[in-house]
């Protein structure tokens, strides 16, 4: 196994297994493809790393992050839903992208290449999935509260709005990495097929949880390794065996 290839899995274990426990929170809040527009949102970021040779991940980060503080900032100022105000945000992102994405990068914008991966990313990968890691941890008990009751959690002294700052920043890192590996078009796919899977499957809190880290974990060491032998791209193969793992989890659940 060459080194590059090793960075590849190592930086798509991480990626795959925290958007998996990302993804058990947006799930509960009916926010699993909110990370579809904010991927899309990624788009004139990725253009522009492409354009000038940096890394994508580097590209599309505060492009996310400005259209995550747009969201949080309409929210309050309109009380609309969350996902509703993403829609609006997300399409002058790619409309913006469009009007100078090289043609023949587009693929890499739109599904991803996790295969080229310096060691310096790969660190830098790894060190801000720990870091989402244990933003997910520590507010993972107020999160809950809020989704279920905004005015109970109010009753408790938990301050919704900067919690739902923190939740929105660590969905954004997890875009911003997640589309190195799938592009700007699958990172709903990315979070939210390896929650439904583990939902299907799990009787309480910790095996959800569990299990949706792992089913993304292990689609993503999967797709990976499939790439090597086949050559098909990294980034559709990842989705295609987790929502393979979705599927075996229904018949798993019916029996």
């Amino acid at each position: 196994m060459d080194f590059q290839f090793f960075l590849s899995l190592i930086c798509g274990i991480f990626i795959g297994g925290i958007a998996g426990y990302l993804g058990t929170l947006m799930l509960s809040k009916k926010m699993a493809l909110v990370a579809g527009p904010l991927g899309h949102l990624t788009l004139p970021g990725i253009a522009l790393a492409l354009l000038y040779g940096f890394d994508v991940s580097l590209g599309a980060f505060p492009f996310v992050v400005l259209g995550v503080v747009l969201i949080w900032l309409f929210e309050m100022k309109t009380k609309l839903p969350m996902e509703a105000l993403t829609a609006v945000v997300f399409a002058s992102g790619v409309a913006i992208a469009f009007l100078f994405l090289p043609i023949e990068q587009a693929e890499t914008a739109l599904v991803g290449d996790i295969t080229k991966v310096s060691l310096s990313e790969a660190v830098i990968t790894v060190i801000l999935c720990f870091l989402v890691f244990f933003i997910i941890k520590k507010i993972y008990p107020q999160m809950v509260l809020i989704n279920i009751s905004e005015d109970l959690a109010k009753i408790e002294k938990i301050n919704v709005k900067k919690y739902n700052f923190f939740y929105l920043g660590a969905i954004a890192i997890i875009v911003a990495l997640g589309v190195k590996m799938v592009g700007g078009l699958l990172t709903a796919a990315l979070i939210a097929i390896p929650v439904c899977a583990a939902r299907n499957l799990s009787k309480n809190l910790f095996q959800y949880v569990f299990l949706a880290t792992s089913f993304g974990a292990t689609s993503a060491f999967l797709g990976i390794m499939l790439f090597k032998f086949t050559g098909f791209p990294a980034g559709p193969l990842i989705i295609i065996i987790s929502a393979s793992i979705f599927l075996i989890s229904m018949i798993f659940k019916k029996i």
